[in-house]
């Protein structure tokens, strides 16, 4: 040729050189990025250390894991469901069946466990009953999700399809809501309520006597006015011995403390009260300080000096017209004595929430220091005793006919630790149920008649549905009738069967108080049963468990390190 061109040089490789030489890279291709000139570089550090899940690999882990979680508490559901022991690492036992305790006691590691945990504490903290039935709706969600998955619908179709469904469920609930009229002359439809959050408890034997306990200490604390209930005014004690119907309210407060010498009076009548905050002890300098004494007569001087303090003290609060003293903080022997001579008795180490609780119950000042005690910072109480339990001489301080019955105390007796924690949980639940009814007092009917009824609503709203969604609309509609199977499985009925019988009830009396016999007395009329829900809990358990799903389904890429698969 006429003109020849020098060798082509390759300028995209630099030259080997221990600096310039390019990084190990893992084996994650897709991670790998080249710039302009065909070098390599990291996006993701230690590569080979980290796992990645991609795409439907990652949906089906994700549900796979809230599934797992989700069967866990399904035979826990309804008024035959099963407990659960749970141990922990330090050989604390549990018994229950209430599934938020249940799932915060197990421990979840898996991330997307953890997410049903917390869906499960959601519901506990905003309604506090429904905490197993709106884990066991996601993972029957969830289940459904899965098969809509295989055939190949788009995850994103699929959660719209449950939120349109979602939607016209809880608007149905609102069109099917009954009413209950109740005053505080008339509670028996908060007792009824009450008494269905307690059918699947422990304490179910003594159903009646516990949910008059609940809404009675409810309705002690409640502004009826602004529909609002403190529960910080409820203190629940548990004192093992004795049976689980020995639980009793006492309108006041009860001190798990005994009167401080055993010669002080143990019964007080119309007793008035100082809540002291201070010492009964001799000031301390806050500064290092140190006292020689030399002689017999210092010492002496030291001692009267300290006893002219400790009478100080009982003579101010002798003086103010005070019967009875509860202190924060305790006091040696020496103040015992002189009290106990100057017929005045005393409770020591009293917490600072009862503090506050008996502040609050006796219409008392808490005075910080003795000069400022007097007779207008004294509460009242119209009977003060101390109560003995069993061999073991357990004492108990009971303060009652407060002037302020706005604090009250449920006291919890039982056989031993287990039983009283989880009447403690199953108590606590019907208060909150009671709550809900005096903030809305609309209910639905238990039994699984709720989900058949906005199933076959959202069934028929399926037909109408063009597009894609109606596949995920109709599953949603299945989803919710995994509750009434699970509860005729759990009751040892035949759920298939059991669950067409009360949807064919349902479809030709046009009733939504048609639900699933769990205890077999005879009729599906959840109504006559006194099975009820309320609206608000059920409405929001469908809200919590749709929007968990939908969150779950938009993932679709996990990346982690490899000692986590």
């Amino acid at each position: 040729s006429c003109c020849s061109f020098p060798p082509r040089r390759n300028h995209f490789f630099p030259p080997e050189s221990t600096d310039m030489q390019a990084p190990k890279l893992g084996n994650l291709s897709q991670s790998i990025a080249f710039d302009e000139y065909g070098q390599p570089f990291i996006i993701l550090r230690e590569q080979d250390k980290q796992k990645r899940l991609k795409g439907k690999d990652a949906h089906k882990a994700n549900i796979l894991a809230a599934k797992s979680v989700a069967n866990i508490l399904r035979s826990s559901l309804g008024p035959r469901g099963m407990d659960k022991i749970l141990v922990s690492s330090d050989g604390d036992v549990t018994v229950t069946n209430d599934g938020a305790t249940i799932l915060q006691k197990m421990d979840v590691s898996h991330e997307i466990g953890k997410l049903l945990v917390e869906l499960s504490k959601s519901q506990d903290d905003e309604i506090g009953d429904g905490t197993t039935g709106v884990v066991v709706l996601a993972g029957a969600l969830l289940d459904e999700a899965e098969k809509l998955l295989d055939k190949g619908i788009h995850p994103i179709r699929i959660a719209q399809g449950f939120e349109d469904a979602c939607e016209i469920a809880v608007k149905h609930l609102g069109d099917i809501a009954d009413t209950v009229p109740w005053s505080e002359e008339k509670l028996d439809a908060l007792y009824e309520t009450a008494a269905t959050t307690l059918g699947s408890k422990i304490i179910s034997r003594f159903q009646k006597q516990m949910s008059e306990i609940a809404v009675n200490a409810v309705l002690s604390v409640a502004d009826l006015k602004r529909k609002d209930v403190n529960f910080e005014l409820i203190k629940v004690e548990g004192k093992v011995g004795g049976r689980l119907e020995d639980t009793m309210l006492v309108k006041g407060i009860v001190l798990d403390k005994e009167i401080a010498h055993s010669q002080m009076a143990k019964e007080i009548k119309d007793a008035k009260i100082a809540i002291l905050t201070c010492p009964f002890e001799p000031p301390k300098p806050k500064t290092k300080h140190k006292i020689d004494i030399s002689s017999a007569e210092s010492y002496q001087n030291l001692y009267d000096r300290e006893q002219k303090y400790f009478r100080d003290m009982v003579k101010k609060c002798k003086d103010s017209g005070a019967t009875l003293v509860l202190c924060q903080w305790g006091f040696d022997d020496e103040a015992t004595h002189l009290l106990m001579h100057n017929k005045l008795p005393a409770v020591r180490w009293v917490g600072g929430v009862e503090i506050e609780l008996l502040a609050i119950a006796t219409d008392a000042r808490i005075v910080p220091r003795f000069e400022e005690l007097d007779s207008s910072k004294l509460g009242t109480a119209g009977h003060v005793r101390e109560i003995s339990f069993g061999t073991d001489n357990d004492k108990m301080v009971v303060i009652e006919d407060c002037p302020n019955s706005k604090a009250v105390t449920v006291l919890i007796r039982g056989g031993n630790q287990m039983i009283i924690d989880e009447a403690d949980r199953s108590l606590h639940d019907a208060m909150c149920v009671t709550r809900n009814l005096i903030r809305d007092n609309r209910i639905v009917y238990g039994g699984g008649a709720a989900e058949v009824a906005c199933s076959l609503k959202i069934s028929e709203y399926a037909d109408s549905v063009s597009g894609i969604e109606q596949y995920a609309v109709r599953s949603f509609a299945d989803a919710l009738e995994q509750i009434p199977i699970a509860l005729a499985a759990n009751s040892g009925l035949k759920p298939i069967p059991t669950l067409a019988s009360v949807r064919k009830a349902q479809i030709e009396k046009k009733s939504a108080k048609l639900g699933v016999d769990c205890m077999q007395r005879g009729t599906m009329d959840m109504k006559e049963q006194k099975v009820f829900e309320t609206l608000i809990g059920k409405q929001q358990q469908m809200l919590l468990a749709t929007q968990l799903v939908r969150m779950i389904l938009k993932i679709d890429d996990i990346i982690q390190p490899s000692d986590k698969f």
